[in-house]
């Protein structure tokens, strides 16, 4: 089984921190459709500031079966046009995306990313070609012990400098997955994941950060309850004092409904909290 790529190594805790708090935005729509010859059509809204206007974009996305390549176009409220190609397989394990976006008559962004994949071994490598230029790289390493091993860097081709670099450390059981990240910055995470049961998952983040003032280290605490298969339970609480909580409902197959709220537990009574909504059609 080959090992997961560089941001993916830490992927069970990142998910179980990230995925699924829906406080961050105040409102949030989405609706997914597949046409009779296969194109997707996407269409998402987003209220990213509570009272304000909504941010949307739909995307149109094309798989050819005989040649492997996907072709996904987007369009926002906000005049940007993006297009993503991806090739898969040119040779075995590789893909190739180019990714472009463009405001007319303000600004256009295009990166080409690589990826690598086989047994025990995968590399990427992500260029921006019109800003710098410059690459970012990484690469993992896997033993069948459990044990990955990976680096990161990111490289100004213009300067001739690294402009950043990384590397990560993670081991894996059947139920848990212990991990360790240290960056050019000198900030070290270190993160634990536990699948408890198939109904409960509980992991903890501790990074420390040499910068900060107040506190060099910061712990973080989350889990996921399942009640049942159509619902999802979501807590995390950091030593600072603030708490998330998520709930995901299947109202029924296709619909998926989300609501979450954060509040700082030591400051109750300041204006400090969210509360966001989610709604999700997949038909």
């Amino acid at each position: 089984m080959s090992p997961p790529f560089f941001s993916d190594v830490f992927k069970g805790v990142n998910d179980l921190f990230n995925k699924d708090f829906y406080h961050g935005t105040p409102a949030s729509v989405d609706l997914e459709t597949v046409a009779k010859n296969g194109v997707k059509f996407n269409v998402k809204a987003k209220q990213l500031v509570k009272e304000g206007p909504l941010a949307a974009n739909v995307d149109a996305k094309f798989f050819d079966k005989v040649t492997g390549l996907t072709l996904t176009q987007g369009w926002s409220n906000s005049n940007v046009l993006t297009t993503k190609i991806e090739l898969a397989e040119l040779t075995p394990g590789l893909k190739t995306e180019l990714l472009t976006s463009l405001v007319p008559n303000i600004s256009k962004a295009a990166l080409l990313n690589l990826s690598f994949v086989q047994p025990f071994f995968t590399a990427r490598g992500n260029f921006d070609l019109l800003k710098g230029p410059s690459f970012i790289g990484d690469m993992t390493l896997a033993h069948e012990s459990g044990v990955v091993a990976g680096a990161q860097f990111g490289y100004d081709i213009a300067a001739g400098s690294l402009s950043k670099y990384a590397v990560a450390l993670g081991y894996g059981a059947q139920d848990y997955h212990l991990g360790l990240n240290i960056n050019n910055d000198q900030v070290t995470t270190a993160t634990f994941f536990q699948n408890v049961s198939q109904q409960l998952q509980v992991g903890t983040r501790a990074t420390l950060n040499p910068r900060q003032t107040i506190s060099n280290v910061n712990i973080e605490f989350a889990t996921k309850y399942l009640p049942d298969p159509n619902s999802q339970v979501k807590a995390r609480i950091s030593d600072a004092g603030v708490v998330g909580l998520s709930y995901k409902q299947v109202l029924r197959p296709g619909v998926i409904l989300g609501v979450g709220t954060s509040f700082d537990a030591l400051k109750l009574s300041e204006p400090v909290h969210k509360l966001g909504w989610s709604l999700s059609f997949a038909l």
